[in-house]
């Protein structure tokens, strides 16, 4: 074996150790979170929570452009993940963004004018809810072919690498990815270069509409195949904000420290379809049920009262993310309709699109 294999094994045996001890951690139970932390990732959820809720009722409306995939269910992966991370690290998301995007501190208003189709949206309303970007906060994209953003993920990582800036990437994946080619490519070259890139899949369980159990060799899309690039086959319960912040700060700190990528498997439920346009009645009841009995808001609230912290407290915060969500509403609704000249702007890398002509 080469020097250069040598230490590849011996890093990937490194992480496999490290990682399988966070996982471990993370599932014992117990809190290592202080009270500022949990008392901030709950604002986080709450604040998610209703900002997806008022996208559903102005969807019905007709106010937002186009569809809208909603992450209701899963705020516990946003919230604990981007907890985790360093100011100037990197994050890219999918089209079921808007979760990642407001847990990183993108103002709520942008967000939701960006929905609306207005000028004061993130892109000036020409992205809509599935393309949120946002470099000022180093989210460098949502993307709405599936699996793309993996290779793009390497790309920062691989940047930060040669930079020395100790950046880490965090590239978000759907169970769905899993299969597709793009995730298998950007798995192993991030091994083979030692990349600082973590990446999350957020597995509820559908790819849009079909089981992702019906269509994948093994039973855990993203955790078993882990190995075959010499990486931790990590889960975690996406349900539990704690536990997915506790992981993903070992991962994220072992990247950070030149350990090279990791892969974590979050299992979680999205509550709703797959998009606005989808009921989801091919979901059984039983199912749906069990899985909302899991809803990690309520959860989490419930153990944080346990631990002494008092009600009101928790509802003082739900009461300043609806007074926020509403402020964010009128402001996105007051914004003016995206002038037209817009449409030839951020098109290519000089902002315009003459050059080409």
């Amino acid at each position: 074996m080469s020097d250069m294999s040598a230490a590849g094994a011996a890093g990937a045996e490194a992480r496999a150790g490290a990682e399988a001890g966070a996982g471990a951690e993370a599932r014992a139970g117990g809190s290592l979170v202080d009270q500022a932390t949990a008392l901030e990732m709950y604002r986080k959820m709450s604040e998610i929570r209703q900002f997806e809720k008022r996208a559903y009722d102005l969807f019905l409306q007709n106010l937002v452009r186009g569809t809208t995939h909603l992450g209701t269910g899963q705020e516990a992966i946003a919230a604990g993940v981007s907890q985790a991370m360093n100011d100037d690290d990197y994050m890219f998301v999918t089209y079921r963004g808007h979760n990642h995007v407001l847990a990183r501190g993108t103002p709520m208003t942008a967000v939701m004018a960006e929905l609306l189709g207005r000028e004061n949206g993130l892109m000036h309303g020409k992205g809509g809810s599935m393309h949120l970007l946002d470099v000022s906060r180093g989210i460098l994209g949502a993307y709405a072919i599936i699996g793309a953003q993996l290779v793009i993920a390497n790309g920062s990582a691989w940047s930060a690498k040669h930079r020395g800036t100790r950046q880490v990437t965090v590239c978000f994946l759907g169970d769905g990815a899993t299969n597709i080619g793009a995730f298998h490519e950007a798995l192993n070259l991030a091994v083979v270069w030692q990349l600082p890139v973590v990446f999350i899949c957020e597995n509820n369980q559908y790819m849009e509409y079909t089981p992702i159990g019906m269509v994948t060799a093994v039973k855990r899309p993203a955790a078993d195949r882990a190995p075959a690039y010499g990486l931790a086959g990590l889960e975690v319960d996406g349900n539990d904000v704690e536990a997915v912040y506790q992981m993903a700060s070992t991962v994220i700190g072992n990247a950070r420290d030149g350990a090279g990528p990791a892969l974590i498997e979050a299992i979680t439920y999205r509550h709703g379809g797959h998009s606005r346009a989808d009921p989801a009645k091919y979901r059984p009841t039983g199912e749906v049920q069990e899985w909302m009995s899991r809803d990690p808001l309520p959860r989490y609230r419930a153990v944080l009262t346990a631990r002494g912290i008092d009600p009101s407290a928790l509802d003082e915060i739900d009461k300043t993310a609806r007074e926020k969500v509403d402020r964010a509403t009128e402001e996105a609704k007051a914004g003016p309709e995206p002038k037209l000249e817009l449409a030839e702007t951020n098109v290519w890398a000089d902002g315009g699109h003459a050059w080409r002509n």
